[in-house]
């Protein structure tokens, strides 16, 4: 990689995915913090405080609506992409992460709960961009610099488009994974900053929601410092000279004509294919079971209970009985394993392939899950099963970034060809965040009805997910569509 490569590569993450590990980590510190405002504003307004249930409410809706800014942010991708190129869409969306930050960020001195919701929608709108933008802005950030990726067989000859992570050789699943890595740090640094010692108190909760205009200024100072990406030059505008010149720049070698001349080939490949629409894809019985495989997967991705842990880890080792002082502590080092994991999940795929991790990494998440009901039903005759629930809980997310986190993602660009793969990264976007609002706001009620109990929700999930993938779906490494087609037929 030459520097102005991973220059680029490191901003994109930095304000990308990054931001999103932060923004769905950050509303568990100060959980506590953050009722009590709404408490007290409600209590200053009307004469009265929230009862259980209504501030429970107010905040579930306060986690779970970034879900919902996320599904809106992830249909507008498209449009930004194509009006405003990589670089204008990137930009326009750390505008937003502003205007979010300063929402949150002086929500409390102007006594306004509702502040709080709508910049946490913001921030949803803004990491939208990445679900799906892992194959419209992202990955092509990450892969745009790369030779595209020729598959040929049973007559077809057809080329995998940047805007998929398609890299030739061991880089392809490398990349694909490597935004679940900087979610990970993402949510690390959300769990760091939330220690008592730096922004854990009461005070500073309006600004540990805000911290995150910093990467987005950053990404926004810097961006205009590079190019744009070489393939939405050529291939979607057709700037032969911009193309070139970008890829002097970013592959630091004048001699970029074979590369040039190969996304030309894409660049014609690409005019002569129809894309399909959302429902000519789920009508589309030639890639039924694809489809029901992408259903089936990024659903199971988000309700496997992922989401619960991020976004109520505090709350969690409460009820499993670890002493509240340590919790913070507890959590910054459940962070720390979910980065050694999601290290593991990057250089691992290309030798162990794509069905291994996720099927290891769903049984995985769901013994644990299975495992915390477990340690909660039994702690009060037998106290070291403390200790048993913050290991299920570090199993559940070491098995997530191994393997469920981003999997998903490579699996959907593997599995379609390029006509059907846009419609088929809508459904998975969609279910993605709609099943990621579901559970962030139905968690809190769950656990009061269910208790302990509430676990073995996600465990049958979790399961059955990995049974599906290993009855249905097949191995994607290194394999063309046609032969992936034929594997289902």
């Amino acid at each position: 990689l030459t520097f102005p490569l991973l220059s680029v590569t490191l901003l994109v993450s930095f304000g990308s995915s990054m931001l999103y590990g932060y923004n769905l980590a950050v509303v568990n510190s100060p959980a506590v913090h953050i009722k009590a405002f709404y408490n007290a504003t409600w209590s200053q307004r009307y004469g009265h405080g929230l009862a259980s249930g209504p501030l429970t409410l107010l905040y579930s809706l306060t986690v779970s609506i970034f879900a919902l800014g996320g599904l809106v942010g992830s249909l507008l991708v498209g449009v930004l992409v194509e009006r405003y190129g990589r670089n204008g869409a990137l930009s326009r969306s750390a505008l937003l992460v502003l205007l979010a930050g300063g929402f949150m960020g002086f929500s409390q001195e102007l006594g306004s709960p509702e502040m709080v919701i709508i910049g946490r929608s913001i921030t949803g709108l803004h990491s939208g961009r990445w679900s799906l933008g892992c194959g419209a802005v992202h990955c092509p950030f990450l892969t745009a610099w790369s030779p595209a990726a020729h598959f040929q067989g049973d007559g077809e000859d057809f080329i995998l488009p940047a805007a998929t992570g398609s890299v030739v050789g061991n880089l392809r699943g490398f990349l694909g994974l490597m935004p679940t890595l900087f979610i990970c740090l993402g949510v690390f640094f959300a769990q760091v900053l939330g220690l008592p010692e730096l922004l854990g108190e009461d005070r500073f909760w309006p600004l540990f929601l805000s911290v995150v205009v910093i990467p987005a200024s950053l990404q926004l100072l810097l961006l205009h410092c590079f190019p744009e990406s070489p393939r939405y030059l050529l291939i979607e505008r057709n700037d032969v000279c911009g193309a070139t010149k970008a890829l002097c720049r970013f592959l630091g070698t004048p001699d970029v004509q074979d590369v040039i001349e190969e996304m030309k080939e894409e660049q014609r490949s690409l005019s002569s294919v129809e894309m399909v629409s959302v429902w000519q894809l789920l009508r589309d019985r030639s890639v039924r079971w694809q489809t029901l495989s992408v259903v089936v997967v990024n659903a199971g991705m988000q309700l496997s209970g992922i989401d619960a842990i991020w976004f109520y880890t505090n709350a969690i080792f409460e009820n499993a009985g670890i002493p509240v002082s340590q919790i913070p502590y507890t959590t910054v080092g459940t962070g720390t394993i979910e980065v050694v994991a999601g290290l593991i999940g990057c250089f691992t795929i290309e030798k162990l392939g794509r069905r291994p991790l996720i099927i290891t990494g769903f049984c995985a998440m769901g013994i644990c899950s299975a495992g915390i009901t477990v340690s909660l039903l039994l702690q009060t005759t037998l106290p070291w099963m403390h200790y048993v629930s913050v290991t299920c809980v570090v199993g559940i997310i070491a098995g997530f970034c191994m393997g469920p986190a981003g999997v998903p993602f490579l699996m959907t660009a593997e599995l379609f060809t390029q006509s059907h793969r846009p419609a088929a990264y809508i459904v998975g976007g969609s279910l993605n965040w709609l099943c990621n609002f579901t559970v962030g706001f139905i968690f809190p009620f769950l656990q009061m009805s269910a208790g302990a109990f509430c676990y073995l929700v996600f465990c049958g999930i979790c399961l059955l997910v990995a049974l599906y993938v290993y009855l249905v779906v097949p191995e994607t490494k290194n394999k063309t569509f046609m032969e992936i087609s034929h594997i289902f037929a």
